[in-house]
């Protein structure tokens, strides 16, 4: 692996690093002030005086297998509950190869943005999925990123409460015996891990609360992280409190999951006591604000979590309900949409950048990546400002994300070059696509 000075950025993301940072065998090992050289020989300089350099982006929510229903008919126009009915049996018919396809193109759509790191929520098991989740780590080895994969779960199909067919639910057994096996095969603990796993009912709704309870109890056991969807909308709190007579978070809670390896996808619709008790214990939330603006379902109150020491990440969702994949427009629609709920001088583009790296970092508990700083994995996303719309941008960090962009032109991962030029290093991107059209084709046929 070889060392790179990163020389004179047009602007970072990182103070006093003016003469840029050097990256040794994957890591930052310095952060250079103006006019200062690196401390001893590198192998390569890269002129980073066309660059906006961020560390690298992070996803904290994602439906990969999505990407197959972009813009699907019968799903549009429609908010939460009635898109997912419209949508669970047309996933009921996925299939290996359409998981592995799904998978590539979501992570290749990602990199190709800025991210570095990524999760997923796969919670889809009809039969012959059941190693859903193995395909994918395939694919993000391939493309050479990190991810924690989630190992989702449903137990309650439409004919026992639920929303999804029984097609693509599962008993307990299953979802417990496998969520250990995906634990000890793949799961990586240590800094500068590549694989990690989570456990994750798709939501306290859609599993008894025997899988909640189990699943947290496993996870406890096995130290890893818990993930679900909750308070996204107003529907789900209804539902909630007529089913059980308490609301989602008081439900969470009583399952033995406020803790702090617990982060929850969208957490629109918490009120201020509930927020309290989540900050209290560390419970984090992934805002998708893209996806939330698509189905109407509200809009995250970030600075108020932020105020109250909850830690907040960005997330795309699912590429059916946002349509993309893109983390530097996420970042954008963040700014766009708090500024919106909190006024323009409550909300700048520094704080949108920050909800994207480190707010998401603290989110999936890493303190290795997040930020550019010495002894932080060497993850880097380099924008360039080359554009129509930024012409005339005078600030170039807020020229990003005020005036736009959706693609970086160098993506770095552990010091390594996963895109130069706006390309993927060794990847045939137009194959991809041909295959992952095919494929959308015949899910929907």
């Amino acid at each position: 692996m070889r060392s790179t000075w990163l020389k004179n950025p047009l602007s970072i993301f990182c103070k006093g690093a003016e003469s840029g940072i050097v990256v040794r065998d994957g890591l930052i090992t310095e952060v250079l002030k103006t006019g200062e050289p690196p401390s001893m020989p590198v192998d390569q300089i890269f002129n980073a005086s066309e660059h906006v350099v961020l560390p690298g982006l992070i996803n904290t929510h994602h439906h990969f297998y999505q990407t197959l229903t972009r813009a699907f008919g019968p799903g549009l126009n429609k908010e939460l509950f009635d898109w997912l009915k419209a949508l669970y049996p047309i996933w009921a018919k996925l299939t290996p190869e359409m998981i592995s396809v799904s998978t590539e193109l979501a992570l290749a759509e990602l990199l190709l943005s800025g991210c570095t790191t990524t999760t997923d929520h796969h919670y889809v098991f009809p039969d012959g999925l059941e190693r859903g989740i193995d395909l994918q780590v395939a694919a993000v080895n391939k493309l050479g990123m990190r991810a924690l994969l989630t190992r989702g779960s449903m137990d309650l199909s439409i004919e026992d409460g639920g929303l999804p067919p029984k097609s693509i639910v599962q008993d307990i057994d299953i979802i417990l015996s496998d969520s250990e096996r995906l634990i000890s095969t793949y799961h990586d603990p240590n800094p500068g891990a590549f694989i990690q796993i989570a456990l994750a009912p798709c939501s306290p709704f859609s599993v008894t609360r025997d899988v909640m309870i189990k699943t947290a109890d496993l996870a406890h056991q096995k130290i890893v992280m818990l993930h679900t969807h909750l308070a996204e909308t107003k529907d789900e709190n209804t539902y909630c409190l007529e089913l059980s007579g308490i609301r989602p978070l008081d439900y969470l809670e009583d399952c033995g999951w406020l803790e702090d390896r617990t982060w929850l996808a969208h957490g629109i619709h918490f009120n201020d006591s509930e927020m309290d008790r989540m900050a209290k214990v560390g419970v984090s939330v992934s805002s998708c604000p893209y996806s939330n603006m698509t189905l109407a379902s509200g809009i995250c109150p970030v600075c108020e979590m932020e105020d109250k020491g909850i830690s907040v990440g960005l997330g795309v969702d699912g590429s059916a309900s946002n349509d993309a994949s893109n983390m530097i427009e996420e970042v954008r629609a963040a700014f766009m949409g708090q500024r919106l709920k909190y006024g323009s001088a409550n909300v700048s583009h520094l704080d949108a950048i920050r909800w994207a790296t480190e707010g998401s970092a603290r989110c999936l508990n890493r303190d290795d990546i997040g930020a550019i700083a010495i002894g932080k994995q060497a993850d880097l996303a380099l924008f360039k400002l080359d554009e129509l719309r930024h012409s005339g941008g005078h600030d170039p960090m807020a020229t990003l994300v005020i005036c736009g962009a959706n693609k970086a032109y160098f993506v770095m991962v552990g010091g390594n070059w996963r895109v130069e030029q706006g390309k993927i290093m060794g990847y045939d991107t137009r194959d991809l696509m041909r295959r992952h059209a095919i494929a959308a084709k015949k899910l929907v046929a």
